[in-house]
């Protein structure tokens, strides 16, 4: 069996499991199979959504600096599955404001829209994410052509939009916001080293790793 035989029948299942751990946790907690959610459970669901949805993003977002770091390029091929993980994660956390703590209420949901401002900061990441993972597809990404890789740019701007969105929503301790945000400062930073390494003669851009 060779690398890429590896990557896609052992490793990719691997990862697959391990991302969509978080998850059943969560299913598990709140059927009290694996534990409990507190006194207060829906908060507790967003929470852990939330945050495992900007773990997801950074760790999508290293995997690049980390390829170039180590030459590693088989890394190349985990980054659309943890990405559509991201959006899962996304999902859920959004799902669970709409559905289990607005109860579908339109007019709570537009009021928190309009008038809580790290909502709509969190709900712009959501679309954004949204439209990175329609795009994710083999035959989308080769009709856009170069589009593609623009829109997946947004990336960044969608880990800036997250951290935000929870450095508003809490209240007083924001250490954890600011973990989040110094490690995407380094993310962010290392990218721009890179592109303007890369504009300096005789530099070359490394080849692509197939997805």
């Amino acid at each position: 069996m060779n690398t890429l035989q590896q990557i896609r029948f052992v490793w990719k299942p691997v990862v697959f499991l391990v991302c969509l751990l978080p998850g059943l946790l969560v299913v598990g907690d709140t059927f009290g199979i694996t534990g409990g959610l507190g006194p207060n459970p829906v908060e507790a669901i967003m929470d852990r959504f939330g945050n495992w949805t900007l773990r997801f993003i950074l760790i999508t977002l290293a995997i690049t600096p980390l390829r170039r770091l180590t030459s590693w390029n088989w890394l190349s091929r985990f980054r659309r599955m943890i990405g559509l993980f991201t959006f899962f994660y996304a999902f859920m956390h959004f799902l669970t404001w709409f559905v289990l703590d607005r109860e579908l209420r339109l007019s709570d949901i537009i009021e928190d829209l309009t008038e809580r401002p790290f909502i709509t900061l969190g709900f712009t990441a959501v679309v954004l994410l949204s439209m990175l993972a329609v795009s994710s597809f083999t035959a989308i990404r080769r009709r856009m052509g170069k589009r593609w890789q623009s829109l997946h740019n947004m990336a960044y701007a969608i880990g800036v939009l997250g951290v935000w969105h929870y450095w508003w929503q809490v209240k007083k301790d924001i250490t954890e916001p600011l973990i989040y945000a110094a490690i995407l400062s380094v993310l962010l930073g290392s990218r721009i080293l890179w592109r303007w390494n890369r504009k300096k003669p005789g530099r070359r851009r490394p080849p692509r790793y197939p997805q």
